[in-house]
């Protein structure tokens, strides 16, 4: 039998669950039973291959942004270093990846990461074209609702208030040259 708890949380009956009785390495061995197989070796090497190919891809994107000097950095600096960490985490993991535990295999959970990846690359495509506002948005928008699972209010109200704070601190105080509208 579920028991349900009060709106102030207590409990209404004694706990008749199983969670509540484990000792924390049998919650964990439970937990490990019940979450996806293991991927295998192939699937490692192939996601470590696909995160090196991201990277580089992300290197090629802020390198057409114009990276500048570290006296004046240009708009595709930052993200030209992330995706160099990328290549080389993707690298290294090709490498000492099978000392490692297994992954987990993909499971239908694991497309909201491919969603998300594809959004951000939308977003870097827009933003030289219109700016960074409204890819912003759209990309606010996506990743609270549909990946995030929130309320169409909480989503657009967060995601205005996320590009707003983004525009008065990356325009507003530290002027830089990231393309805008406004």
């Amino acid at each position: 039998m579920n028991q349900t708890r009060d709106t102030d949380g207590a409990s209404g009956a004694a706990p008749d669950s199983l969670e509540e009785e484990l000792t924390p390495e049998q919650l964990a061995e439970r937990w490990e039973a019940e979450g996806p197989p293991p991927a295998g070796a192939v699937a490692n090497l192939a996601s470590s291959l696909i995160a090196a190919a991201v990277g580089a891809a992300g290197m090629a994107l802020a390198f057409s942004f114009g990276l500048g000097s570290p006296a004046q950095p240009g708009p595709g600096m930052w993200p030209f270093a992330v995706s160099v960490v990328i290549v080389v985490f993707g690298v290294v993991q090709v490498i000492v990846g099978r000392r490692g535990g297994e992954g987990e295999k993909f499971t239908r959970l694991s497309w909201l990461a491919a969603i998300g990846l594809a959004t951000l690359v939308g977003l870097l495509l827009l933003m030289p074209v219109i700016g960074f506002e409204i890819p912003s948005l759209l990309l606010c928008l996506v990743w609270m609702k549909l990946l995030g699972g929130e309320t169409w209010r909480s989503a657009v109200l967060y995601s205005v208030l996320v590009v707003a704070g983004f525009y008065g601190i990356f325009i507003l105080a530290l002027g830089t040259s990231i393309p805008h509208l406004i």
